[in-house]
């Protein structure tokens, strides 16, 4: 929805009717999702919502929600079909408007509509399955069984169109300059003539959201960067120059290493980490802030992935980011979060908008922990230091052989075990590092990078040669889901 430039929430599949009637949508879609509407206790909906006059497109299992509540037929089709299936078109499709007779699309099912409720015509079908797409455009109630929203869809990106553009008649205004725009009227009202600092990383996310907030408050904002000693090689040092080449924003540099080791010590939990950082960090600013005079509100880079994954209620908890899942209940400040509603690829956009130069506006994702979720089990500074050159190595040699703009993240992780090795003719017992590398648009998803062999040997070469204490190397080819991007 966002690539159509259109504004879209997630809400769960329980939301009342009452509560969409509130919310004034222009338009719902039901998603696709792994289970059997046969299954007990499979998710469904509200069947009043086909009737509030709002259109509806069903995906996959959000198709079969609409069949069965508006009295059509779900059942098994002879075989599954999972990946890439060709799909003949009717030429007389609102829905499916411009899209060839016969196009690829990517499906994942065993269930499928085998008859269509009454009113609807098939306007789609495979061999397999007899109703791969069904519409009531008097009534705007779309249904498709393929997975328009996937790249593996060529054309249907044109799907969702249709619905957004032509059923929803909803205009695509949902830009860069108009979300900047949202943003600095939101922060104003929000904030006020109140004194505002903002948690600075180093990244785009947080720089977004300092230069968003700037452009809204001038010089009611004071930016505070935390070193926690878990940055990257050099990161602290960078951030600093950075921010000062690029911001006309006074910066207060914390060194907090210490302390966060220390708080950190005998730790190995990764949720319990993230919540000793989390609110460390909000300790820290409290601590700032107090020097500052009344300083009332704190701004963060959140986004829209953070709050998901952090288990809102449309999701089950994947892990508490620091800046949401690990915030104590009783700081002294009032969140201000501009990004919230955003995706990494729109604070790009956003950022490009507003002028960030691109070694910001590209930096790869970092995460709020830092370093702390890339070493398995205890913090110490020696495991520290060993990530860091490591990671220092992986980055350098990605550089060299162009691969930077391929990738979305990359990084090397310890984890907590160690293995037998040989170095300079002697038995060794030492750690094995990870190194980890994806590609993706939204971190929603990604899949593992195809470094090429000879990149990945001159890397392992380098960090079995360089890094006292590793003797071995080994690469993560596990893709989102069922993995995430980072190890804990």
């Amino acid at each position: 929805m966002r690539e159509c430039h259109v504004y879209s929430e997630i809400v769960p599949h329980s939301v009342s009717v009452d509560e969409i009637t509130r919310r004034d949508p222009a338009g719902l879609i039901l998603s696709g999702g792994p289970a059997s509407i046969y299954e007990p206790g499979a998710p469904d909906c509200d069947e009043r919502i086909f009737r509030l006059g709002v259109p509806v497109l069903g995906i996959c299992y959000g198709q079969q929600v609409m069949a069965q509540a508006l009295g059509g037929e779900v059942g098994h089709t002879e075989k599954a079909e999972y990946g890439k299936t060709t799909v003949s078109v009717a030429d007389d499709s609102f829905v499916l408007a411009g899209v060839p007779r016969e196009t690829q699309a990517w499906m994942s099912h065993r269930d499928a509509v085998v008859k269509p409720p009454p009113g609807f015509n098939v306007v789609a079908s495979t061999e397999i399955c007899p109703v791969a797409a069904m519409e009531d455009p008097d009534d705007a109630l779309f249904g498709v069984q393929f997975h328009p929203e996937v790249a593996h869809t060529p054309r249907g990106m044109d799907v969702m169109r249709n619905f957004l553009y032509h059923a929803c008649d909803i205009a695509p205004t949902w830009t860069p300059v108009s979300i900047i725009d949202e943003s600095i009227e939101a922060v104003r009202a929000q904030v006020g003539s109140g004194k505002v600092v903002c948690a600075l990383s180093g990244g785009v996310d947080s720089a977004v959201a300092a230069l968003l907030v700037h452009r809204a408050i001038g010089d009611q904002l004071k930016c505070i960067f935390v070193d926690h000693g878990l940055l990257r090689q050099n990161e602290a040092e960078q951030v600093v120059d950075t921010f000062k080449r690029h911001f006309d924003v006074e910066l207060i540099h914390v060194d907090a290493r210490e302390k966060f080791l220390g708080a950190l010590a005998g730790v190995a939990d990764p949720e319990r980490k993230r919540k000793i950082i989390g609110e460390l960090f909000i300790r820290t600013f409290e601590e700032v802030a107090r020097g500052l005079g009344d300083v009332k509100f704190l701004v963060q880079g959140t986004l829209y992935p953070d709050v998901i994954e952090s288990g809102s209620s449309t999701a089950s908890t994947i892990k508490s980011h620091h800046n949401v899942g690990g915030l104590p209940e009783d700081m002294q400040f009032a969140l201000v979060e501009p990004l919230r509603k955003l995706f990494k690829d729109e604070v790009r956009s956003v950022g490009s908008e507003l002028g960030l130069p691109p070694e910001i506006v590209n930096r790869q994702p970092f995460p709020g922990p830092g370093l702390a979720v890339r070493i398995i089990g205890e913090i110490t500074s020696e495991r520290i230091a060993i990530v860091q050159r490591a990671d220092g190595i992986v980055r350098e040699e990605l550089a060299r052989a162009g691969l930077e703009s391929e990738i979305w993240q990359s990084y090397a992780a310890l984890i907590g075990v160690q293995s037998v090795g040989v170095q300079g003719d002697e038995r060794t017992y030492a750690h094995p590092v990870v190194v980890r590398a994806v590609t993706s648009e939204d971190a929603m998803t990604a899949d593992w990078a195809r470094i090429p062999h000879d990149v990945l040997e001159k890397i392992s070469s380098r960090i079995t040669s360089e890094v006292r204490g590793v003797n071995r190397v080994v690469y993560d080819i596990t893709s989102k889901p069922p993995g995430t991007i980072e190890w804990e």
